[in-house]
């Protein structure tokens, strides 16, 4: 799979994470989903649709925007986009390890 700039560019300046749940790298993908990786191989999906579709999507609202959604990039080992949006990378992790895809609702 081909990565774009969201590959992790973590800048915590010489220091050496571990955590597992720490993402090193997204894709977005169509229909509001993105293709994560994980520090510790784990791959998987995240389908943000439901979330961002939704009457009461609050500050996912901004991902409509397609091209806004693309902007997706990783900092500090989450799934970030501009303006301080971000996915919790720990919760992520948990469903991607035990059903290869984290659903937001």
């Amino acid at each position: 799979m081909q990565e774009n700039a969201a590959t992790a560019q973590d800048r915590t300046f010489g220091l050496s994470p571990r955590s597992p749940w720490r993402v090193t790298s997204c894709v977005p993908l169509p229909d509001y989903r993105l293709h994560v990786m994980f520090m510790d191989g784990t791959e998987g999906y995240v389908d943000l649709s439901r979330r961002v579709e939704s009457r009461s999507s609050g500050v996912f609202s901004a991902l409509k925007d397609e091209a806004f959604f693309a902007q997706v990039y990783v900092d500090f080992g989450a799934v970030t986009w501009p303006g301080e949006l971000d996915l919790a990378p720990d919760a992520m992790y948990d469903a991607i390890k035990a059903h290869g895809e984290w659903i937001l609702s």
